[in-house]
Formats: structure tokens, C-alpha cells, sequence
């Protein structure tokens, strides 16, 4: 069973969204699971889980013996270890892909001002970010992990080809979706999609998504044009 260790100062969080829908159900029928590991039970007698940072500046930074003590209790210590952190790699669909082929993961949610560099170096954590913005605390990014990597697990999905057809798939971006009624507002569902030729239907969405990308994400355009 892929499993998400989780450490964090919010344990209550959880399983949260992870807890609804196709996830949810996925970890009822033992697709995936989590195991939350609360920070602040590894704590020292006074009860501080961080401390100002050495040099001066404002926030508060979570200890580095609080996490060393809190990983080491987790029974899957061969996980690799993400730390949620605004410099990290940014997140993308080929690096859900990869952790999905993988037993679990271990991620560290920091709060305040973030862990101390020493830990991180350490425990050598890869850094992933989710976008160039900043978050309260690295739980909700965590959350954003687990959702992108639990749907790339084996029967998570009802139709597995839906994988195949989404958006960054091949650094394209999705093309446009239609369903009943056929006209709403006096806007019509496209002729193509209505015409039973599978042919001409697939060729539609090839054109529809190159003509979004190349509008919309050129940076996703240039690697599409490599791998074409």
C-alpha cells in the first residue's frame, strides 16, 4: 500500500479533502493510506517546538531535534523525505508520476518562518514547491502533493485513461470539455463532437489543446514542440 508519512504541527488537518471522494475512497479500499506524526509530541520538556532564528529577522523556525526525533519514529524510515518549502523544485505532473512508482513518502510541513536548514541538510530533503506564492504553513501544499500523486496510483481513477487525456499530459493543456444540454444560452456544443467520427473528434482536441497552449503557457509550447 502506498503510504504519505506526515509531519506536521496541525494533525487535526487531516485527512481533510484527502478524506472526500475519489481519495477517500481510494484509501477505504486500501489503495493508499496516511500516517500523521504530530511535531509537537516530540518536543522537549518546556513544550517548544521552535525558536527564533540565529542572525535576527521576524517568524519563529521549527527546531531541528523536534523533526530529527519525530522521523525517527516512523516505522518506514526508507521513504524519501519531501520538505514543503517555496524554494523547492516546482511541482509537476512528471514528478507525481515518479513518487506514485514509489512505496510512500515521508513529507515534512514546516509553519512560522520554516525547519532549520541543518535537518533539511541531514536528512539530504528534496524541496518541492507548489507555485511561486507563499502559504501560511506547508500543510495545504502537502495536501496538493498527496491529491496529484494518489490519482496516478493503479485503479484510483475509474478510467484509467483519463490520465492520458488530461492537462500537461505531453505539455499540452487540456482541450475544451462539453456535455448536456447541447445548447445553453445560445452557445452550441461544437458540430465535431456530435458527429460520431472518432477520427475527426480526436483531431479536434489535438487542435484545440496545441491552439490553448501556444496561447497560454509558451513555456509549455517550446517543450511540446521538442517532443513532437
Amino acid at each position: 500500500m502506498w503510504t504519505a508519512n506526515i509531519l506536521t504541527l496541525f494533525p487535526d488537518l487531516y485527512p481533510g479533502p484527502l478524506g472526500s471522494s475519489i481519495l477517500g475512497e481510494a484509501r477505504k479500499n486500501g489503495k493508499w493510506d496516511l500516517n500523521i506524526t504530530d511535531l509537537k509530541l516530540f518536543s522537549e520538556k518546556n513544550k517548544r517546538v521552535d525558536d527564533s532564528p540565529f542572525g535576527g529577522g521576524p517568524g519563529m523556525v521549527i527546531k531541528p531535534d523536534v523533526i530529527d526525533r519525530a522521523l525517527l519514529s516512523l516505522k518506514s524510515k526508507d521513504f524519501p523525505i519531501y520538505y514543503l518549502s517555496p524554494r523547492g523544485v516546482k511541482l509537476d505532473a512528471q514528478i507525481s508520476n515518479y513518487i506514485s512508482k514509489l512505496d510512500g513518502m515521508t513529507l515534512v510541513c514546516g509553519k512560522y518562518e520554516g525547519v532549520d536548514e541543518r535537518v533539511i541538510k541531514h536528512y539530504n530533503m528534496i524541496e518541492i514547491s507548489i507555485g511561486d506564492y507563499i502559504l501560511s504553513g506547508g500543510d495545504l501544499a502537502a495536501m496538493v502533493l498527496i491529491d496529484s500523486v494518489v490519482r496516478c496510483l493503479p485503479n484510483v481513477l475509474g478510467n484509467p485513461l483519463t490520465l492520458n487525456d488530461e492537462t500537461f499530459t505531453n505539455h499540452l493543456l487540456e482541450y475544451p470539455l462539453y456535455t448536456q444540454p447541447r445548447e445553453w444560452k445560445n452557445y452550441k456544443v461544437p458540430d465535431v463532437l456530435l458527429s460520431g467520427d472518432h477520427k475527426k473528434i480526436k483531431n479536434w482536441k489535438i487542435k484545440q489543446s496545441e491552439d490553448i497552449t501556444m496561447k497560454r503557457r509558451p513555456d509549455l509550447w517550446k517543450k511540446y514542440l521538442k517532443l513532437k
